[in-house]
């Protein structure tokens, strides 16, 4: 399928098309945050854009604008760009409030950043929503079976895959989990969610090793990725 995006959509034959088909419209949401010295600062908001355009493709849904300012206090002091929760969530609001006004009542935002699961799930929590419409909230990282990381193995891998942005002779190792017990995981976790709590568990802003990435693994992520995506969207809506 070809994808349709906001760019080649036009206001007389969109009106007709969300008349006449009820697409689904996919919400890219991603951030602007520090992902070590070997990564772009928008590598949350690109990986979520290829990702959603890939499953555009796969269903035919039609593919909106990245939203690619997010809630990533927990990067402080290191590079980040965020938006209050409550802006964040009004911004969510406003766009969907939008659609449902002309007519798009089957939406899926599709997630990059871990720090705006909870804002994303308190959004998605109002009464009303149900009734209005059917939202679904789709962390990508999911939909892997390889232990996901910050600018590490994964993102590194499918960045290549994506991205001529890559400086892998600047990648280097980060924070290592393995070997540590699962309460000591559980405390690392807990601590790199809060304000400012990354950096106190990943010196260097990166959360695994991304110095054997490579783009065929990156490409690898990709498919599996899109594949589960897909099959989750069917199911959703049978």
């Amino acid at each position: 399928m070809k994808v349709m995006d906001a760019s080649e959509l036009y206001d007389p034959e969109f009106r007709k098309l969300i008349k006449s088909k009820e697409p689904t419209v996919i919400i890219p949401v991603g951030s602007l945050e520090q992902h070590g010295a070997h990564l772009p600062i928008t590598t949350d908001s690109d990986i979520v854009t290829e990702i959603a355009s890939r499953l555009a493709k796969k269903c035919g849904f039609i593919v909106f604008p990245t939203i690619s300012y997010g809630f990533s206090v927990e990067h402080s002091p290191l590079f980040n760009t965020s938006l209050q929760t409550t802006t964040f969530r009004t911004v969510i609001s406003n766009i969907i409030n939008s659609l449902l006004e002309n007519g798009v009542d089957t939406l899926r935002i599709l997630n990059g950043h871990h720090g705006n699961v909870e804002p994303l799930y308190a959004y998605q929590r109002r009464p009303h929503l149900t009734k209005a419409c059917f939202l679904q909230i789709h962390n990508y990282w999911q939909y892997m079976k390889h232990e996901f990381d910050h600018a590490g193995f994964v993102e590194t891998s499918i960045m290549l895959a994506i991205s001529d942005k890559v400086k892998m002779k600047k990648a280097k190792k980060g924070l290592i989990t393995k070997g540590l017990s699962d309460e000591e995981i559980q405390r690392i976790k807990k601590l790199s969610t809060k304000p400012g709590g990354f950096p106190k568990v990943a010196k260097n802003g990166v959360w695994g090793d991304p110095t054997g990435a490579t783009k065929r693994d990156g490409e690898k992520f990709l498919a599996e990725i899109v594949r589960n995506l897909a099959g989750s969207c069917q199911e959703c809506q049978t």
